[in-house]
């Protein structure tokens, strides 16, 4: 199977990882996962580390099919609306996303103006799905768990995974969010890792674990059923649900899920300006 050529951008702030992923044939690619910075105690919003994206795209003549969101984040913004202003793209996010707006819709008191169908985004995929980037062929693979919208992206030898997993030094998702499931996360990481063992994995995030201190972000299927440390092969279901249960009630929730998820839930759209022109977001308390 043809390979793309996949280019990383690592977000110090967030420990992100954006990837343009490339047809060397054809030139066009696919943008996944982007950020948009935000300074939560200005509360104010930049795009350097969108643009280094978007200057990456325009140096090498690239065409933008694809504005690729693998879930609802809850560790960043999206910065897929401004990146499409720039460089064009259809920007896409899995189906689920109408069960990721239905439930937060209610948590931000979102009210009638906003819409839980989707309707933000250009395309909904479906599992299963077939697209292409250029040439190549892609596949999108429902892999629910951390949330019920997560969506991984074979396009040719490469695999987006998202958060679903982790380098194998680190492990798997977190499943404490509202929807999130561990049973269902075990099951759609036994479907990624029954792609071929040379599939190349690409990672949205990485933290240092004790005893690396060194970034990465890209691993191989075989790898982690060799090496994950949560979710090698021989885990089975019964333990790696008892594991991750018990870890996740110790975990603190991510720094910027709030403002993240009311903006990414939108398409990476701030929620509409009130009279004054100022946009807001709601802190909502004792609800999650």
């Amino acid at each position: 199977m043809a390979g793309p050529q996949v280019e990383s951008f690592f977000d110090t702030d967030t420990n992100t990882v954006s990837y343009v992923v490339i047809d060397p044939d054809t030139r066009h690619c696919a943008v996944v996962d982007s950020v948009l910075d935000y300074d939560p105690a200005a509360g104010r919003t930049r795009y350097h580390s969108a643009q280094r994206l978007v200057d990456y795209v325009r140096k090498h003549d690239l065409i933008v099919e694809w504005l690729l969101e693998t879930h609802v984040h809850a560790d960043h913004l999206s910065a897929a609306p401004w990146i499409q202003q720039q460089v064009g793209g259809q920007l896409a996010i899995g189906s689920h996303i109408q069960t990721v707006q239905s439930t937060f819709g209610k948590i931000f008191n979102a009210g009638s103006e906003f819409a839980r169908d989707g309707s933000q985004f250009d395309h909904l995929f479906e599992d299963g799905e077939h697209y292409r980037v250029g040439n190549l062929e892609a596949v999108a693979l429902h892999t629910p768990g951390h949330t019920p919208a997560c969506m991984s992206h074979l396009i040719g030898d490469a695999v987006f995974v998202g958060d679903t997993l982790f380098m194998p030094d680190y492990g798997t998702a977190r499943c404490d969010f509202p929807g999130g499931d561990a049973r269902t996360l075990y099951r759609s990481v036994r479907k990624l890792l029954a792609l071929p063992g040379s599939t190349r994995m690409f990672l949205c995030h990485d933290y240092l674990p004790e005893g690396r201190d060194q970034y990465h972000w890209e691993t191989t299927v075989e790898e982690q059923r060799r090496a994950n440390i949560h979710v090698h092969d021989g885990v089975d279901e019964e333990q790696f649900v008892a594991m991750r249960e018990k870890r996740d009630a110790g975990l603190d929730m991510p720094r910027l899920i709030l403002p993240s998820v009311q903006v990414n839930m939108r398409a990476g759209h701030l929620p509409p300006a009130e009279d004054n022109g100022v946009h807001y977001l709601k802190i909502p308390l004792n609800s999650i």
